[in-house]
């Protein structure tokens, strides 16, 4: 069964876009349009940006980077976890005897 799309409309940086999305994403859509928004002021507040474009390529770097440093944690968070288990394994005995 196809999913029913609608249009959302989002308001980015004082800029109002319209967006295709499917009815049970549309939340999903508003958090990421307010979050975009957020970045895009902090940018611009800081004074260092200058120009729509730059700003969003920017808050785009930002938020990948947020992203990636999630994942990175997620694997160094997984891999400690690992190693916690495989000195657990080896003090408590490898299980066989059970």
């Amino acid at each position: 069964m196809a999913q029913q799309s609608t249009t959302v409309e989002v308001k980015i940086l004082d800029k109002e876009y319209l967006v295709a999305c499917p009815e049970e994403e549309q939340e999903a859509l508003l958090r990421a349009a307010r979050h975009l928004d957020s970045k895009m002021r902090e940018i611009r507040a800081s004074g260092k940006v200058f120009g729509t474009e730059r700003i969003a390529v920017m808050a785009a770097l930002n938020i990948t980077h947020e992203l990636l440093e999630r994942d990175t944690m997620s694997d160094a968070t997984s891999t400690l976890l690992r190693a916690m288990d495989n000195k657990l394994d080896g003090a408590l005995g490898d299980g066989s005897g059970r």
